[in-house]
């Protein structure tokens, strides 16, 4: 776990990028993808193993008439009788009230089943049960996480194995999640008035990617930088950049650790109680129905109890295994593989690798000409109209309606402010900054201007710069101690320290390090920059967070990339997006291409063979039932029979 220890595999190594069109996608993330698809294939095609206990077992008298022999049919429904009657409870009082409630909607039968229809029989059924144990590593790693401290595993080799079994176990988390999506997409799960399920899984994953997103953010490290710098216009455009600030690391973290997944384990305790209540969809006819009877009664037959056989099932068990399985992978890839942890880019870091780049942003910064001085809300407090800066504008402008609630004053906050803290011990500096701060602002302007033409030739001898003369008055000065105080890291700690506590707020050293030219250098050499899916990319060779690939989509095509409204036009389409998969359920048309594009064979194939479903000779059809309406039908009328032999 050590540096010490040679990793099997080096994914730190810088990554490989594939060029097609207009996009450039990281390998890493499309070996992710592939993956998946893979995983959710092979669940498809795969047999689903039945074992000894495959379907009711012992014939028995049903009283209902039929022949003896004829196998015993399992309602999908536990009957439920009132217990605080029968132990003489007093059934007016409202704890026994809520009480036959809750047994009424979720009776212990289907709290934790033994049994399940006999059609639930692929690998398909399986990544449900996954992504919860995957969610419970990621929880329990991250617990380990809380304990250390936020930076404890960027220093301690321990640290950074637990760090290394969240990342895997979240990575996990979210393709089992996607994949679980594909499967109940194909399936039409939200047939039988079970749109809600549907829409709480949808739910529980948008809560999903903020989470992840969050987690990223709390890094601190050179990606957390890079995502924190690109993702706050998006936010910025939406209104909500003060609100939701992703360069405060601390209050990301905040978010990461307390409020998201208090949300996220109510949506998916939701969705898991709503599963449990309206039970696994059935299976769709191998061929849609024709006519309206038909089609009533196809629904009606959805919505019905199933009545049909079932088979063993037993729940706890087969979570157990999954959990065991996921933390097996789990710390296999921690253990092969690590995680990446590229430090930060720093003001003095900066100061030393490009200090040409950091003067002329320093004094551009003096010039109000930076892109954080002509930002425009929320950090700008002069008023500028929509559209222009970066105040983006698509119907309304968000950022005008929310102001400027984080104000910067780039020439007070990155140069001006910082220096007066030196200013004290440094008589020549102390002269300069009364001469520069007591001047007219016409005259501060001429000598901004006057130095931002000679800064760019400046040299270095003995590491001390020197710039050509001008007419630039005490600003060669100012600049010079900026250089001297950035490289001694004295302007990293002044930049964080506008707080009387704790530094975690990264806004304004991250704001300064956006407005010069290295710190985009620096994302360029490692393919994160927004034409690039930027946001979407992880350092090195690892795979980042492809489930962003509809947001950063909007990103490349050719139109919108070049739009001052870009980012804004990417939130308004991925919003749509993410509308239109919630509202699947009761959209005429989108809810129909699982009829019509038939996966669901695949799913099904087993079942479909065994009732007749497939509309071919295999077995007998489900009593009141024929061809394509196979199981559906016959769960409607209560009398499917198993297949014989």
């Amino acid at each position: 776990m050590g540096g010490a220890v040679q990793l099997a595999v080096d994914l730190n190594s810088p990554g490989t990028y594939l060029h097609w069109n207009i996009f450039t996608v990281s390998e890493a993330n499309l070996v992710l993808i592939l993956v998946m698809l893979v995983i959710f294939g092979v669940a498809l095609v795969l047999p689903f193993p039945v074992g000894k206990h495959g379907r009711d077992a012992e014939p028995q008298d049903r009283g209902d008439g039929a022949p003896e022999g004829t196998p015993t049919l399992v309602a999908y429904k536990s009957d439920v009788t009132d217990a605080s009657v029968q132990n003489g409870g007093d059934p007016t009082m409202w704890t026994a009230r809520v009480r036959r409630l809750g047994l009424r909607f979720l009776p212990p039968g289907k709290l934790l089943p033994d049994r399940q229809p006999a059609y639930v029989r692929s690998w398909v059924y399986v990544f449900g049960v996954a992504t919860l144990s995957a969610l419970g590593v990621a929880i329990v790693s991250g617990f380990a996480l809380a304990l250390g401290g936020p930076d404890w595993w960027h220093y301690n080799p321990v640290g950074h194995f637990f760090n290394s079994l969240h990342l895997w176990s979240v990575e996990m988390f979210m393709a089992f999640m996607v994949i679980h999506l594909w499967g109940k997409f194909w399936m039409a799960a939200w047939r039988g008035r079970r749109a809600l399920t549907w829409m709480t899984g949808v739910v529980a994953f948008v809560a999903s990617v903020v989470e992840c997103f969050t987690g990223y953010l709390s890094q601190q490290n050179l990606d957390s930088q890079w995502i924190s710098t690109n993702a706050k216009d998006a936010v910025n455009a939406a209104g909500v950049g003060p609100f939701f600030d992703t360069m405060n690391f601390g209050q990301m973290l905040m978010w990461h650790i307390v409020l998201v997944p208090l949300v996220l384990v109510a949506i998916v305790g939701a969705h898991i109680l709503l599963v449990r209540v309206r039970g696994v969809s059935h299976p769709l006819p191998a061929r849609p129905a024709r006519g309206r009877a038909a089609r009533r009664a196809e629904t009606a037959a959805d919505a019905a109890d199933w009545r049909g056989p079932t088979r063993r099932y037993d729940i706890l068990k087969e979570a157990s295994i999954a959990g065991a399985v996921v933390l097996v992978l789990v710390i296999v890839l921690a253990s092969v593989v690590s995680s990446p942890d590229i430090p930060p880019v720093t003001v003095q870091s900066w100061s030393h690798a490009t200090p040409g780049d950091f003067m002329a942003t320093s004094a551009a910064e003096l010039a109000y000409t930076t892109e954080t001085a002509t930002y425009g809300p929320p950090y700008d407090n002069t008023a500028r109209p929509a559209g222009s800066g970066f105040t983006q504008k698509i119907i309304v402008s968000w950022q005008l309606m929310t102001g400027v609630m984080l104000p910067i004053n780039t020439a007070k906050t990155f140069v001006l402010d910082p220096l007066s803290t030196r200013a004290p011990g440094d008589p020549t500096l102390a002269r300069a900054l009364h001469r520069y701060e007591s001047a007219p602002k016409s005259v501060q302007e001429a000598w901004d201007v006057a130095y931002l033409k000679v800064v760019s030739h400046v040299s270095f001898r003995n590491d001390v710069p020197f710039v050509p003369r001008a007419a630039d008055g005490p600003v060669p000065v100012l600049i010079s101690a900026e250089l001297t105080m950035a490289r001694s890291g004295a302007l990293d700690a002044a930049l964080l320290a506008h707080h009387q506590f704790y530094g975690t707020n990264f806004t304004k050293p991250l704001l300064f390090l956006e407005d010069g030219s290295y710190f985009t250098s620096v994302g360029r050499k490692l393919h994160v920059l927004g034409t690039e899916w930027g946001v979407m990319n992880e350092t090195g060779s690892y795979p980042g967070q492809p489930w962003l690939w509809l947001y950063t989509l909007w990103y490349q095509v050719p139109g919108f990339r070049t739009s001052t409204n870009v980012d804004l036009i990417a939130i308004y389409l991925t919003g749509v997006a993410t509308i239109l998969l919630l509202a699947v359920p009761v959209i005429p048309g989108l809810r129909d291409i699982p009829r019509y594009v038939p996966v669901h064979r695949l799913v099904w194939r087993a079942w479909n063979r065994e009732s007749g479903g497939d509309g071919g000779d295999g077995g007998p059809h489900p009593a009141g039932g024929s061809g394509g309406s196979g199981a559906s039908a016959g769960a409607l009328s209560g009398a499917t029979r198993d297949a014989p032999g």
